[in-house]
């Protein structure tokens, strides 16, 4: 039995936003109307680590005003993070007074992170002879770890996973945990903003680590690099040690370890009870008295971190399980082995999954196939890049609780033979074939000709529509609706890196047992998603929109576009020459050399030697900003601006687009295929990756010109754009019926000089350009909320002006006013706004008690309806177009879409017929009081098309 004390660090706020996010489905209001789960979440973890562990030293240590330091050297550190939700910001005095109140020392130090807190009493403590465990989920941990210092990462779901040194070295193919710092300077870390090495991703860093063992001697040999990566890394040298600086945990943080202060007391057992009873916890009282009840107080070895990692549930509110952060409340009757347990698993779960091995079992599984009405398929395949992997297998379940898997061998002339006897039930009209990401699924399937027919049900495209704003994935889902937590990939192959097994290396029952499950567990979820979508009043959203859709974006993906690399490299040479002329004219006007991306050395350029303004704004550690806002608001009256965001475009669009581009080529069809998200933005807009088409910028020169690299597949097509015509405009229209601007749409008038001649009482013909553009910000901006703040920053208007032209734009189209109001008013009261077709966008925030959160949420009642309209109109169309083109077995296809505009790879001789086809489903895919107006160009390339 180890005498050695241990002491608990818990990262405060990583546990609370986590407790916070595991309610987010349904959050924890009491009869206060108090949101009380990131409260909860966090009361949860801390008691669960207490029960579990009964440490002899523990401490809580949060963040206050983030890290000066590393702000100061890099403005941009964390600075794309989302604004804290404002339940956590009430959240937080609760807690700590819930700590004081359990005599747990609450550990903080102004202009540190809890990182840099934890870090230093980690070490403090190891120089005292103890083990320290630093209780967080979060990986830039693992640098802290010695034989003395732990990772305890909880799982979700439940459970811990205790990371010491040979953990650490496994999981990010290290040598010593040091490395770490040096792992994660180079490929950098998107949730803390840390730039990295341009093109280094995980993989890389690990390469990089193993051969070289740390940023500085690889930047000193970048000699032993090639191509553009030795390119990349040499330009970015003090990038590279700028990253490794911001990804270093300090250890010199003010703070002191004092045992005898952190030591685990018993608690104010009538202070905590006078505030679980205020915010109305009382199941957690109970779990909160039974953990510190006397059996339960007394130390024990048996529950030594290093020995035992157990998953358990505890007693929480509204009748729900914990250590079960992601459960629902009330979700059904469990049984006493659950609550030991956990989440029903396929250990304690009575299931039937059989591997199908022979060609007579797989023509009984087919007969039986063939005689169902619905059945949950899913693909076992050898990556996750649909279109250039293998099939390994295909799960089948029709039943809850019951499934087959065919497996294929790795010969893919015997696996087409295999899959070719299933043809008749894939091509089935009358089967419904249900899935989860079903467009995967059918993808894979393409790659051997095999066409997925008949009704389709997606699991995860309806949880989209029931829960917009929440995560979609399988095992989250099967967790929340279904208490039930399925087999993980990684216990089957192992984590990413060289030591991952590939499917085919497990064996076939491991094989059978986790993928059946998984067609065994969306069979349960649709079932259950049925229901939600009817109380949701979605379901023929569903029907007659995202599940046709699925078929049409399968198709669009499949299918492709065709890009002149050529072209994209002589781009690549004219940009690296913009960027050179761009950085000697900076340099010119400022008189000396400086990195123009380190936004403290072109502060100190711009405000204190060139002095462009005479009280520039600076941020909260005291260096300038520098952010593209204040560089807008310069831009117009100093030509070194300008520069400088010219400069910062074609940086981005040369390492984002220019360059990227070629790498993602598909290498079997030559072209590229993007592929499209339906289950992302809350709005019902698809989004577009791998890669990412919808964001190539088009206001520039150049940004322009990267459309000119995507091309019609050879010389008998060319590329053909239709485009909505200022549909969101005719949209909100249409929804408040505002009769002037109905009218001037129906007209053919333009809408913005229409607009211009009504608010500056003027006739139409008299409306000049600058008024006109005034006019059109207005338009455009209204539907996003814009002020008169933003409307000045944006024209040429004082802030007086815009004001005035706002207040009489409202005059003009009273309607309008009143819709927009009356839409924050439906939102208020029932806590969504809806599209045309019913899709519901949520709005926790529309009755906060921060009027900049509030605010925020009254501009998404206005405006998701308008955005999620479009969106809705153009699936329509999509929709229609494909059923069109298929039934007309015409060449041409439908190849992209981006927001408002869908593209074609259109053959020449079907000119003449799919040009009204197309232009005619655009504009009559939903009628309004309002005509939509599609625009149709042609070109040899995308740019001339548009």
């Amino acid at each position: 039995m180890s005498t050695q004390k241990r002491l608990f660090l818990v990262d405060a706020y990583a546990l609370i936003f986590r407790g916070y996010y595991a309610f987010i489905k349904n959050p924890r209001i009491n009869s206060k109307g108090l949101d009380t789960s990131a409260i909860m979440g966090f009361m949860n973890s801390l008691l669960d680590v207490i029960k579990r562990e009964k440490p002899d030293h523990l401490a809580v240590c949060f963040d206050k005003g983030g890290s000066a330091e590393r702000t100061e050297l890099y403005e941009a550190y964390k600075a794309n993070r989302d604004a804290t939700p404002e339940a956590i910001k009430i959240a937080v005095p609760y807690i700590e007074e819930i700590l004081r109140a359990m005599h747990i020392p609450i550990m903080v130090k102004e202009g540190f992170e809890a990182d840099d807190v934890i870090g230093t009493l980690s070490k403090q403590a190891e120089k005292e002879g103890y083990k320290t465990y630093m209780v967080t989920p979060d990986k830039d941990f693992a640098q802290l770890v010695s034989e003395n210092i732990f990772m305890y990462k909880p799982r979700f779901g439940g459970g811990y996973d205790i990371w010491g040194v040979e953990e650490v070295k496994q999981n990010f193919e290290v040598e010593n945990p040091l490395q770490v710092i040096d792992f994660l300077g180079m490929m950098g870390d998107a949730s803390d903003n840390i730039p990295g090495l341009p093109g280094v991703g995980e993989k890389t860093a690990k390469k990089f680590i193993a051969d070289f063992g740390s940023m500085e001697n690889l930047l000193a040999n970048t000699h032993q690099l090639t191509g553009k990566m030795r390119e990349k890394v040499e330009a970015a040298k003090d990038l590279g040690m700028l990253s490794k600086k911001l990804a270093t945990i300090m250890l010199d943080v003010p703070v002191q370890f004092n045992a005898d202060d952190f030591t685990l007391d018993q608690p104010d057992l009538e202070k905590v009870t006078e505030i679980f009873t205020d915010l109305e916890f009382r199941n957690l009282l109970t779990n909160f008295t039974n953990t510190f009840s006397s059996e339960n107080v007394s130390k024990s070895s048996e529950n030594s971190p290093e020995k035992v990692v157990v998953s358990q549930k505890q007693p929480t509110d509204n009748n729900s399980t914990q250590f079960d952060l992601f459960a629902t409340p009330g979700s059904g009757n469990i049984s006493e082995n659950e609550i030991a347990s956990g989440y029903k698993t396929i250990e304690n779960t009575s299931h039937f999954y059989q591997h199908i091995n022979s060609p007579f079992s797989r023509k009984l599984l087919i007969d039986k196939l063939l005689q169902q009405k619905s059945v949950c398929f899913d693909t076992e395949t050898t990556g996750l890049k649909a279109l250039e992997v293998e099939l390994i297998g295909i799960s089948f379940s029709y039943e809850i609780g019951k499934g087959y898997y065919v497996s294929f061998p790795e010969n893919q002339e015997e696996t087409k033979a295999i899959l070719e006897e299933f043809r008749g039930f894939f091509e089935s009209e009358n089967i419904e074939k249900i899935g989860h990401n079903l467009k995967y699924d059918l993808k894979v399937l393409s790659n051997y000709n095999m066409v997925v027919k008949g009704p389709l049900f997606d699991t995860m495209i309806a949880h989209y529509l029931i829960n917009p704003d929440m995560r979609h994935n399988m095992d989250v889902l099967a967790e929340t609706y279904l208490n039930y937590q399925p087999v993980s990939i990684t216990e089957l192959i192992g984590k990413k890196g060289k030591n991952q097994l590939s499917m085919r290396e497990i064996d076939l029952k491991e094989q059978t047992e986790y993928a059946v499950e998984d067609a065994d567990i969306t069979l349960q979820l649709k079932n259950h998603f049925t229901k939600e979508l009817e109380t949701g009043n979605v379901t023929k959203l569903f029907n007659e929109v995202e599940l046709p859709l699925v078929s049409v974006l399968t198709s669009m993906e499949i299918e492709g576009i065709n890009i002149n690399i050529e072209y994209l490299k002589e781009l690549s040479v004219k940009l690296t020459e913009d960027i050179d002329r761009l950085e000697k004219a900076i340099y010119t006007q400022a008189g000396e050399e400086f990195n123009i991306a380190s936004p403290k050395q072109l502060g100190v350029v711009l405000f204190e030697n060139l002095k462009l303004i005479d009280k520039p704004k600076k941020t909260k550690t005291g260096q300038y900003a520098t952010g593209e806002d204040i560089l807008s608001y310069l831009a117009k009256d100093h030509q070194i601006i300008r520069d400088i965001q010219d400069y910062r475009q074609y940086k981005k669009l040369q390492s984002t687009y220019v360059d990227a581009l070629p790498n993602e080529i598909n290498p079997k069809t030559g072209r590229i295929h993007t592929e499209y998200a339906q289950a992302v933005a809350a709005t019902g807009r698809l989004s577009s990756n791998n890669p990412n088409l919808q964001n190539i910028p088009i206001r520039t020169e150049r940004g322009r010109e990267v459309r000119k690299a995507f091309i019609p597949r050879n010389e008998n097509y060319v590329l053909l754009a239709a485009d909505y015509s200022q549909i969101e405009l005719r949209i909100i229209a249409a929804l408040s019926q505002e009769e002037t601007m109905i009218n001037a749409f129906k007209n053919g008038e333009d809408i913005h000089a229409s607009t211009a001649a009504k608010v500056f009482n003027i006739p139409i013909n008299e409306v000049t350009r600058e008024q006109r553009s005034n006019a059109k910000t207005v338009n455009f901006g209204i539907i996003y909320g814009v002020s008169a703040f933003g409307l000045s920053n944006q024209t040429n208007l004082t802030r007086s002006e815009a004001k005035e032209l706002i207040d009489t734009y409202y005059e003009t189209y009273p309607k309008l006013k009143a819709y927009m109001s009356s839409q924050v008013d439906f939102a208020r009261e029932n806590g969504y706004v809806e599209t045309i077709l019913n899709r519901r966008r949520y709005l926790k925030d529309i009755n906060s008690r921060n009027a900049v959160v509030r605010g925020a949420a009254e501009r998404n009642a206005v405006n998701a309806p308008i955005q999620g309209s479009a969106a809705d109109i153009i699936k329509l169309a999509m929709i229609n177009i494909h059923k069109c083109f298929e039934k007309e077995n015409f060449k041409s296809k439908m190849i992209l879409q981006v927001h408002d505009e869908l593209v074609f790879d259109a053959h020449k001789d079907e000119l003449d017929i799919i040009k009204p086809i197309i232009k005619h489903e655009m504009e009559n895919a939903f009628v309004m009081t309002v005509p939509l107006d599609v625009e149709i160009g042609m070109g040899e390339n995308w740019l001339e098309a548009h």
